[in-house]
């Protein structure tokens, strides 16, 4: 299962059924699970830990060194979960110890071409980034967001679960659940209505998540204002609690 021009570090931890292509390199520290196939010319450094069945194509870069001036060779990490796609001339890079010190990427992931994670990204699950779409340091993705080509993510941004942006999107502030965003600077063009039929959110519901959208963006409350509007739609529609929880907690400010 390993082609003989590949390179593999006597202290890498291979599942017996891993498939390794052509002139790949497996570092010291790292670690594939069972089912997963990793393509020519791939270099993935340690400490890196890799679930199970995840297709990992050639050209990537999983696990080197933080591109950041502090990073001064520390102990960090990179981690993948199960299931992931992550397409040629990808660049995962590890995390730093002014974060969490491990850059994450969760389960069952669509990751399409030249798509970069900085150091300590943490992204979700059952997410798409399609090509070259660009984060910076310390961002978060939740499950299911989806990010057009040529999106770039400003460091610390936060994006929901739930939000779409549409091909080349710069995104400075946190984009909230749901939420649809385009532009430069990325700006709110209502809730992404069909991503979410298409994961069996209902026509109610739906409704639901639009009267939020205008209480956020259209009806000229404050921004605590509207937080404590879309909260009282809870009984209605517990599932605006993602969205309730973002406003509460964003730091960068919200795409308005």
């Amino acid at each position: 299962m390993i082609h003989p021009t590949a390179i593999v570090h006597p202290g890498a931890r291979l599942a017996s059924d891993v498939e390794i292509g052509p002139y790949a390199v497996i570092g010291d520290e790292v670690e594939i699970g069972a089912g997963c196939t990793i393509g020519a010319h791939a270099v993935i450094k340690g400490p890196t830990r890799i679930g199970r069945s995840n297709r990992i194509f050639q050209f990537v870069s999983l696990g080197d060194v933080p591109q950041d001036k502090k990073y001064q060779d520390e102990h960090t990490a990179l981690e993948i979960g199960d299931g992931n796609t992550i397409r040629e001339f990808c660049t995962f890079n590890r995390g730093t110890v002014q974060d969490a010190g491990v850059t994450r990427v969760g389960h069952d992931n669509w990751i399409m071409a030249y798509v970069h994670l900085a150091h300590d990204c943490q992204i979700g699950s059952h997410t798409v980034f399609a090509n070259n779409a660009q984060l910076a340091g310390h961002v978060h993705v939740g499950d299911y967001a989806v990010l057009g080509g040529f999106t770039v993510v400003h460091q610390y941004v936060h994006i929901g679960t739930h939000a779409i942006t549409a091909m080349g999107t710069i995104v400075l502030q946190d984009v909230p659940p749901f939420i649809t965003a385009a532009g430069n600077t990325a700006k709110p063009y209502g809730i992404n209505a069909e991503g979410l039929k298409r994961r069996g959110f209902s026509a109610e519901t739906i409704a639901q998540f639009k009267r939020a959208y205008k209480s956020l963006y259209r009806s000229g409350l404050s921004l605590e204002d509207a937080r404590r509007d879309i909260a009282d739609q809870l009984t209605q529609c517990p599932a605006l609690k993602p969205l309730v929880d973002f406003l509460g907690e964003s730091r960068r400010a919200i795409i308005r």
